[in-house]
């Protein structure tokens, strides 16, 4: 997403120059949501992004595997020999964490590309016994669909809610019973030894049998490829990226999974691994390409400093993310957690930092605007779920 929406801005801006689009995997470029829910469902066959590449210009380079970058020399090397840049745009986004042990073991799979949801389609058709190993975002999407399909299905999280890291244990606590409903089986608080073939051994020596074993246990920028090439790193490996998403070497940009950026409005630099990102991020990097081929003076560098924003389909519920919070943020709830809509807000400075949707829409479109301009509410009419968010505001 993030390097096909960067060639189709650019053009959107009025670039002259060529564009070759270089991806490592063989597909046309694809939507990834689709993959955790439709494409993994057999409800559809493809996630294709629709762009006309042709009536744009941009060569398409498939199945062409980046591994280095020569900075000072401009050049890109592949397998299939170097290619020379006069920009550059690192998107290579994340790639998924591996449970250690498991490649190449049978019956072990993954969901982050086409290909590992045509390999999972098969063992959902089959309705057989799987263990997913972590309960994040992957590991909620991947087991409602194989509930869906009639799976049995026994998540293993070795913290002691779901979504660790992602949510609060006081907030994540309340969507436990989420899985409980659907027929699934959650283990929180134990630790997977090993993944086998046939199953998994537990830290507290209890061997969990299974069809199949999905791990879903984190991403990590991919990397790896610029290793020696002098462009920065962050510590989880991501590009580490200015305000402008500029890397630290002249005329190279990264956008996407696979960097960081110092955000303003949050006082810290934030890695975001999200669609929303990608999408957006992909408009400051054509922009500031497109003007550094302007004369001095004549274009101002544009700032990249968004309201993050994440959705997940899960458990029949539709969850939406905004903003970015932390510990130190008061944590305020609307509504109760009991039923079918319910949100919680973090607020700093009496203003709203982050928001958590769960089948409330209006509470998120509302919340986000907030969010962006930094609007002052009252702490005790944004959690009374009767009061719309935008009538929380602090009258002045």
């Amino acid at each position: 997403m993030a390097g096909v929406q960067t060639a189709v801005h650019l053009r959107e801006q009025g670039w002259p120059g060529g564009i070759r689009l270089i991806g490592g995997e063989p597909h046309r470029p694809y939507d990834r949501p689709p993959l955790s829910k439709a494409v993994l469902l057999g409800k559809s066959e493809d996630a294709s992004l629709d762009v006309d590449f042709g009536s744009l210009g941009v060569d398409l380079e498939l199945g062409r595997e980046v591994t280095g970058l020569h900075t000072g020399s401009r050049l890109l090397e592949t397998a299939a020999g170097q290619v020379a840049y006069d920009h550059l745009v690192i998107a290579t986004g994340a790639g998924p964490v591996e449970f250690p042990g498991s490649q190449g073991v049978p019956g072990v799979h993954l969901l982050r590309t086409l290909d590992d949801a045509a390999r999972l389609r098969p063992v959902l058709a089959r309705q057989g016994e799987i263990v997913v190993v972590g309960a994040g975002w992957i590991g909620a999407e991947f087991t409602t669909a194989a509930r869906e399909s009639g799976c049995g299905v026994t998540v293993v999280e070795a913290a002691d809610q779901p979504l660790p890291g992602a949510l609060p244990a006081e907030v994540s606590a309340d969507m436990r019973g989420w899985y409980e409903q659907s027929g699934a089986r959650l283990r929180t608080g134990v630790a997977v030894r090993s993944v086998e073939h046939g199953g998994v051994l537990l830290d507290d020596g209890t061997r969990l049998t299974a069809d199949a074993v999905v791990v879903g246990i984190g991403s990590r920028p991919a990397t790896g490829w610029l290793s020696g090439s002098g462009i920065e790193l962050g510590r989880h490996g991501e590009v580490l990226a200015d305000e402008g998403l500029h890397a630290s070497a002249p005329d190279v940009y990264a956008v996407g999974d696979c960097a960081s950026f110092p955000s303003a409005r949050y006082g810290r630099r934030i890695l975001v691994h999200h669609w929303d990102n990608a999408l957006q991020g992909a408009r400051v990097v054509a922009a500031n390409i497109a003007a550094a081929t302007l004369p001095d003076g004549e274009a101002e560098s544009a700032v990249y400093d968004p309201v993050p924003y994440f959705w997940s389909e899960q458990f029949g519920r539709f969850i939406q993310y905004a903003g970015y919070h932390t510990a130190e943020d008061e944590l305020v709830r609307r509504g109760d957690p009991d039923e079918a809509a319910w949100s919680v807000c973090w607020l700093r400075g009496g203003a709203l930092t982050a928001l958590l949707a769960v089948g409330r829409p209006r509470d998120l479109a509302q919340g986000r605007r907030l969010i962006e301009r930094g609007t002052p509410v009252d702490p005790a009419r944004v959690a009374d779920a009767a009061v719309p968010l935008k009538k929380a505001v602090v009258q002045s």
